[in-house]
This record gives structure tokens, C-alpha cells and sequence, in this order.
């Protein structure tokens, strides 16, 4: 992290060091400035990949990049494509599987740290 002089504005560097956006996956919690949000970064070009059923006890907001993910909301299905914006409510089980050519999300947790319950 690198705080900017004066302002109290903070950078957070990939901790891999690298400088572009690509295969990029990484959980960011408490992050600085009182953002009060934690972060997962998720892009891959593999098809397939994603987690099983959870929940939490707050909202989660997926900002689709690039690609698909076929998300499990509840009982029911969708599919989530770049340029969309998926919310998920609290306590609504839910799970996904990237797509053909992978997928590149923003997911947001409104929580300044994970909380989540394993339902598989």
C-alpha cells in the first residue's frame, strides 16, 4: 500500500507485483479509509472455476468485466454477462461457474470483512 501524501488517499499494489489486470485474483478485507466494503478481484480465462454454495449476511455485488459466469441464486439460475451488474441479496445461497473463455469480476462484499457460511 502506498498512502498519498496529504490526502489520505491509500493505493493497494497487487501483491504479485504485477502491473496489469490480468489472472488477477485476489480478497482484499479492512481495507484503508474506512471503505467499509471487502473486495474479491477474479479474472481468469478458465472455464468452470468458482465457488460452491455459500451465503453471507450481507450483500454481495458482482460487476461482470469481461466473459460469463452461470450463477446459482437461490433456486434459481442466470446467466451473467460482461457490463452487467448482479446483486445478491443477504442470506440468499448462492454459487457460480465461469463460462467459455472465462470471466473478470469485481465482487463486492458490503461487509469490511468476509463472513461466510459453507452450504456444500
Amino acid at each position: 500500500m502506498t498512502e498519498i501524501a496529504n490526502t489520505g488517499a491509500v493505493v493497494v499494489n497487487r501483491a504479485d507485483g504485477r502491473d496489469d489486470g490480468e489472472e488477477w485474483t485476489e480478497n482484499y478485507e479492512q481495507l484503508p479509509g474506512g471503505a467499509g466494503v471487502s473486495l474479491i478481484l477474479e479474472s481468469t480465462t478458465k472455464e468452470g472455476v468458482g465457488p460452491r454454495l455459500h451465503q453471507h449476511p450481507y450483500a454481495e455485488t458482482f460487476i461482470i468485466r469481461r466473459g460469463s459466469a452461470t450463477f446459482t441464486v437461490g433456486t434459481e439460475q442466470v446467466v451473467g454477462r460482461a457490463g452487467q451488474i448482479l446483486v445478491v441479496p443477504a442470506e440468499t445461497a448462492h454459487k457460480f461457474s465461469t463460462g467459455p473463455g472465462g470471466y473478470e469480476a469485481v465482487h463486492i462484499h458490503a461487509n469490511p470483512t468476509f463472513e461466510t457460511t459453507w452450504l456444500e
